[in-house]
């Protein structure tokens, strides 16, 4: 036994095994990295070039380096464009959060043979055009209507006066937007461990204060996820306002669309863009670092 122990004690000691991490070569992200440059950094610069250069005619353009478009964006009228399209893009993500929120709960928690139809139920508009969703409405919303008919036999009908009106751009940005933000959070509730609701009530907290200090800030990086995905887009909306706002009610992206294809003022048209980005990309940052900081929180 002696000669054994002494065999054991020995050999050498076993080297710790080493985590097998696979090796790309670099040329694999060529193809993403080719489509990267030519469908969104090629246009970006393209777009750049223009906004600082100079109207010389009717779509005429000189390239040169001159920032009297970027001073004119500061003129009240646009100011006040700006600020009515983030006010209307706000309270329809509010509008989205309010409806889609408690959807996406019920389905995660309540629903559990059904879960794939009510999803289906969701994602059934995107089957069809973007374009004849909105035109959709101008016959729901149309006071002749079917609707304007129900209403008017029960005596509502001084109420439906809705169509070419700010309400009908905020049910069109709702309905349009309502899945982009349904998804995200269905799949933050999803992931969640319910579990811990229970225990949180088992000790005596009251309903929703689990759902404050528990479900919402498990499932807070879904929720500002899809709540960018819904309030981008709302700001460069330009369908939705023309057809259900009648014209009436002017977005920054159907300002940039009449300066482009009416006025035919590139440089101006190019530097609203550019400044509607800008104001984009304070939203992405914050979303940036409400990720990182939620990240950080369940490491």
């Amino acid at each position: 036994m002696s000669d054994v122990g002494a065999a054991v004690e020995q050999q050498p000691a076993a080297a710790p095994r080493r985590s097998f991490k696979p090796r790309y070569p670099a040329w694999l992200t060529a193809p993403s990295f080719l489509y990267y440059l030519v469908f969104f950094l090629a246009p970006m610069g393209i777009l750049a070039a223009f906004s600082v250069a100079r109207q010389s005619g009717f779509a005429s353009v000189a390239y040169t380096v001159d920032w009297s478009q970027f001073r004119q964006i500061w003129d009240p009228v646009e100011i006040k464009i700006f600020w009515h399209t983030l006010v209307m893009a706000g309270a329809g993500t509010a509008a989205t959060i309010l409806i889609g929120y408690p959807v996406a709960y019920w389905i995660s928690r309540y629903l559990t043979s059904y879960k794939s139809m009510a999803l289906l139920l969701i994602v059934v508009p995107f089957w069809t055009s973007f374009l004849i969703r909105t035109y959709s409405w101008l016959i729901i919303l149309d006071p002749q209507g079917y609707v304007a008919r129900l209403f008017k036999d029960v005596g509502l009908s001084d109420h439906f006066n809705v169509l070419y009106t700010w309400k009908a751009i905020g049910i069109g940005l709702v309905y349009n937007y309502l899945p982009l933000l349904i998804l995200p959070v269905y799949a933050s509730l999803e992931r969640m461990d319910w579990t811990l609701v229970d225990a949180a009530t088992d000790l005596g907290a009251k309903p929703f204060t689990a759902f404050r200090q528990i479900t919402l800030r498990l499932t807070l990086p879904g929720l500002v996820t899809g709540s960018l995905l819904v309030f981008i887009p709302m700001t460069g909306e330009y369908v939705i306002p023309s057809l259900l706002g009648g014209g009436k009610f002017d977005f920054v992206g159907s300002t940039i669309g009449d300066v482009f294809l009416e006025a035919a003022n590139w440089p101006f048209g190019s530097a609203l863009s550019m400044a509607l980005m800008g104001v984009l990309t304070v939203f992405v940052v914050v979303y940036i670092l409400v990720a990182t900081r939620e990240e950080q929180f369940g490491a």
